[in-house]
């Protein structure tokens, strides 16, 4: 016969009121899962499982179901990368013309990215196209997506297009996808092809300054005309030179897991 508890004992109450005084001791704000599937991450259901499977922090602490956010200050991040959900936030994508620099502001008049796009709210470009480099460049007022781009842990990928002077050998296509050597070191390892002669399709994940133009004049083949093409997931054939778009949920969201995933491949390899 199992033996009854002592009297100064109280009894465990019930799960329901358990779970019930947990909830009481969590954030006030909304819901978790209702913010991340506003994001774009999936329906509240999908997003739940992103909580129970521990791949959700807020404030650099993994959340539980339950936990309620203020999407106003609180740091939400999926599988380390930072989403965006604080209200008032913008991503757009520009196709930056040749001859526009990439700047807020300019001292000398000429035009800048932001003079391309909507003024309020005020947005910042993500990482640096010169002025003569054509194609994709994306611009938003979330600074912590920002500094997880172009952080060089966690770069995403950049692919360009880049006619240079010249047809290029395979074995120059070879130092491309091995490393060259610059003044400021060995570059990483690319991704480097040649579609059609004088034509390189090149993959980078680093932010050197002017760094695809060094690497071409390093192997030999001056640049004539550079267009970025590609920035992580994010791409774009049919929108025009100057023109501009915001980034949907679904590609914010691949953005984000692009910016995960290159940070997993970088602790790895630490």
């Amino acid at each position: 016969m199992a033996a009854n508890p002592p009297d100064d004992v109280e009894p465990e109450p019930p799960l329901w009121e358990q779970i019930a005084a947990q909830n009481r001791q969590l954030p006030g704000g909304e819901r978790l899962q209702k913010v991340l599937a506003s994001t774009g991450w999936g329906s509240r259901r999908v997003c739940e499982d992103l909580i129970a499977e521990g791949r959700v922090t807020v404030n650099g602490e993994v959340a539980v179901l339950g936990r309620r956010v203020d999407a106003e200050h609180d740091l939400i991040e999926v599988d380390g990368a930072p989403v965006g959900v604080r209200p008032g936030l913008v991503y757009y994508l520009l196709n930056k013309p040749a001859g526009v620099v990439t700047t807020a502001k300019d001292t000398h008049g000429r035009t800048t990215v932001v003079d391309l796009v909507p003024g309020e709210p005020r947005v910042f470009p993500v990482g640096r196209l010169d002025a003569d480099t054509e194609g994709l460049l994306l611009l938003t007022n979330d600074g912590d997506i920002t500094h997880r781009i172009t952080h060089p842990s966690h770069g995403v990928e950049k692919e360009y297009l880049v006619h240079v002077k010249g047809r290029v050998t395979p074995g120059e296509l070879r130092r491309l996808r091995e490393g060259v050597e610059l003044d400021d070191g060995l570059t990483a390892p690319a991704d480097a092809s040649q579609p059609s002669p004088g034509i390189i399709r090149l993959t980078i994940h680093e932010g050197r300054n002017r760094q695809v133009r060094r690497m071409c004049d390093a192997i030999g083949h001056p640049v004539l005309r550079l267009v970025r093409t590609r920035v992580g997931p994010i791409t774009d054939r049919s929108l025009r030179p100057g023109d501009w778009r915001e980034l949907s949920t679904g590609e914010r969201r691949s953005l984000t897991e692009a910016v995960a995933e290159q940070a997993r491949r970088y602790d790895a390899d630490s």
